[in-house]
């Protein structure tokens, strides 16, 4: 297990430092840059501006510096939000996000789940029919659509939450249930599929021959294995959620963390939006090992294998 682990954390080393350098040098590639938006600034101001935050130097300079940077947690000041460092930022607008995705990851798997296995239970039945056809609406549905109308019928219609804004402490129920709505669906969806595949194995077959109930063999043999697909998709999924979705953090005002990341990307934040990206890597990172932690726990024939 120690080597499956150390292989693990090695991979995740790369990916954040693959995710790092791809980000610097779309940034870069982008017109513009982090005094464009300035005035009236001589260009000795500019030249003098650019060297203080180390933006004269090459660009291979300039990117080992950000991945030293960050590697020993010394994240280096930005041009465009002066008197806060980057991890402040991040700070702040990390907890909103992760409030309401971790909210809407809970949503997700109690509307998700359940109904997966009612349709696998009963194939072709009218409860297998309707949940496929919810699913898929689901999936069909863009938040950019269902957020809109969620906040009009809850929040303009009815008055029971605020439509947009971050002011009460229920103000995550509505972006919640937005997000929930959509990652149910994927989540019946593999639960369904997961679930009738692992019914018509063997040793689903043997262990009802040797007389277990209906509900041993669903709960104790079947639904473990069924639930790895599921597993397989929450790695990056929850680290989505927690991060913030950019749409839903738009179309409710919520002061999240994709917020900032469109605004450093937009505006040239160079130090900001790469510490997202890395931030959010790393979670996508941390989220898979812990899944296939769990998947080599649940299922034996996977075991702590490097190539697994």
């Amino acid at each position: 297990m120690l080597r499956f682990l150390i292989s693990r954390v090695i991979q995740g080393i790369a990916v954040i430092l693959g995710v790092l350098c791809i980000t610097f040098l779309l940034l870069k590639q982008a017109p513009g840059g982090p005094f464009q938006g300035e005035r009236d600034v001589p260009e000795h101001i500019r030249r003098q501006q650019a060297a203080m935050y180390g933006l004269d130097k090459p660009l291979p300079v300039q990117l080992l510096n950000h991945i030293v940077n960050f590697a020993t947690f010394q994240f280096p000041p930005s041009p465009k939000t002066p008197g806060r460092g980057v991890e402040e930022i991040i700070a702040q607008g990390f907890p909103v996000s992760a409030q309401v995705g971790l909210a809407a990851l809970c949503i997700a798997l109690a509307i998700g789940i359940p109904t997966g296995a009612l349709a696998a239970l009963r194939p072709n039945s009218l409860e297998d029919r309707a949940s496929t056809v919810a699913a898929t609406l689901g999936i069909c549905t863009p938040s950019l659509v269902l957020g809109p109308v969620i906040a009009l019928v809850f929040g303009l219609k009815l008055r029971w939450f605020n439509a947009s804004g971050w002011y009460d402490a229920d103000d995550w129920v509505l972006p919640a249930v937005t997000l929930g709505i959509i990652y149910s669906a994927y989540i019946a969806r593999l639960t369904r599929g997961g679930l009738r595949e692992t019914l018509a194995q063997e040793f689903i077959r043997t262990a009802r021959a040797k007389g277990a109930s209906e509900a041993a063999v669903v709960f104790r043999h079947a639904f473990k294995l069924a639930c790895l697909p599921v597993l397989n998709f929450l790695g990056p999924a929850a680290a989505g959620l927690m991060t913030g979705s950019i749409v839903i953090e738009s179309v409710f005002q919520l002061p999240g963390l994709g917020q900032h990341f469109v605004g450093a990307a937009v505006n040239r934040n160079y130090e900001l939006a790469m510490a997202t990206a890395a931030f959010y890597a790393l979670l996508i990172v941390a989220f898979n090992l812990l899944v296939d932690v769990v998947q080599a726990l649940l299922n034996p024939r996977i075991g702590f294998k490097e190539d697994s």
